[in-house]
């Protein structure tokens, strides 16, 4: 056994391990390709940092690439992602241009590599078009949609759903975020990875380090969002959350932690306005991250009594299942992905509103062992279900069910 997959064993167990050795033996020497839209700064981005070199230690032949543009290019994919998630957008023809003509200069540099692959996964809208620009294609064109898609603006879905057509699969977090498309559609929710910098256990030196560097005082209860500062993930409605329970939580500290994405060009936009809202308050700490800054982002949720994660839209929320991994109950948006996540009263609280979620707040923190049993329930329940290694699992899985076509089931060696 490698010694990354040996890492893992000691995390969830040497026969997860060896499960997946035997559904990765058929697919040895496989060529499979991923294409998203960033390195950094993403849910995405962090898992493939670690999927990819697994599948590699597997056997298969991974590579990950990414597509770029210039600010036009983000500005329209920006535009998809608020409108694919319910909001009435309009996109300027310039914009379309833009996005196309972007995914022709990537689909012209990385015409051999996709034209050669076995699979061919493409994350997100952003580099959709590529499938129809490789003609020589030989593999397997996989659609993985990040995002709930469920309610999408019917004009943004139906130029998209041109590019996703001819696609041989696509993958959904849940079933309630697809789209009928016409091909088979899989279910693969998203997962964390255990090991990363931003999970792996830290000391109590490390994490007194990042509180004394941002003035947090370890003496007094702290609840923190970790996300890009994006409209979805409602930093405003935080904020007002925290105003209202800090009227019977004497002392509270909030802190948003985050940063922006490089294929988002609102971010700076919300963080002024998170800024605004705060107005001077000494108690709320806005920080903005670099998008390496992993290993403070686990001492603030390893520093927080509670961790809200109040999306109004959300595709799945990794910052959820981070903390849940980390023994904390989580406070969160009745939507998405969270819901698969926050099982209400037992891993934490689905709220709706900024009172709702004040509410809550005030019930954990007078009950110091609720916060202890609802947070030890929490990171069982991503153990058993949201760890990388049952990601992996599953697209191997997919990958030998598409291999195999018709049959009735899955034969291993």
């Amino acid at each position: 056994m490698s010694n990354l997959l040996e890492s893992y064993a000691e995390v969830v167990g040497a026969d997860i391990v060896d499960q997946l050795r035997q559904l990765a033996e058929p697919l040895r020497g496989m060529k499979v390709v991923h294409v998203n839209s960033t390195r950094v700064g993403v849910g995405v981005a962090e898992i493939l940092d670690k999927l990819v070199p697994l599948m590699c230690e597997l056997g298969l032949d991974t590579s990950w690439e990414v597509i770029t543009g210039e600010s036009d290019f983000y500005q329209c994919t920006k535009s998809f992602h608020n409108g694919l998630q319910g909001h009435r957008t309009m996109i300027p023809e310039h914009l379309l241009r833009a996005y196309e003509e972007t995914n022709a200069r990537t689909a012209e540099r990385l015409r051999p590599v996709l034209e050669d692959a076995d699979i061919v996964f493409i994350h997100d809208p952003q580099p959709a078009p590529l499938m129809e620009l490789c003609p020589a294609r030989k593999g397997t064109w996989i659609w993985r949609c990040h995002i709930d898609i469920s309610h999408p603006d019917r004009h943004i879905w139906r130029y998209l759903r041109g590019f996703l057509t001819g696609y041989d699969a696509s993958v959904f977090s849940l079933a309630g975020f697809a789209q009928a498309l016409p091909h088979p559609e899989y279910l693969i929710p998203p997962s964390i990875d255990p090991l990363s910098d931003k999970n792996m256990e830290l000391s109590q030196d490390e994490i007194a380090a990042v509180q004394k560097q941002f003035g947090l005082d370890s003496h007094r209860p702290m609840i923190l969002q970790v996300s890009r500062f994006d409209r979805f993930k409602d930093p405003l409605g935080v904020i007002e959350a925290y105003r209202l329970a800090r009227e019977f939580i004497p002392g509270l500290q909030l802190v948003l932690a985050g940063g922006t994405a490089s294929d988002d060009p609102e971010g700076e936009a919300v963080y002024r306005e998170a800024e605004n809202a705060a107005n001077g308050d000494t108690d709320i700490h806005l920080l903005l991250l670099e998008p390496d800054a992993h290993r403070t982002i686990n001492a603030l949720q390893r520093s927080a009594d509670i961790v809200l994660q109040k999306s109004l839209r959300e595709g799945f929320g990794l910052t959820v299942a981070e903390a849940m991994w980390k023994g904390k109950p989580v406070i969160g948006g009745d939507t998405g992905g969270i819901r698969l996540q926050v099982v209400n009263y037992h891993t934490g609280f689905l709220v709706n509103t900024p009172e709702g979620t004040a509410l809550r707040i005030r019930y954990l923190l007078q009950r110091p062992g609720r916060v202890t049993e609802i947070g030890g329930k929490a990171r069982q329940f991503v153990r058993e279900n949201f760890l990388l290694t049952r990601q992996l699992r599953e697209y191997l899985t997919m990958i030998l069910a598409i291999r195999d076509g018709d049959t009735d089931r899955i034969e291993l060696s």
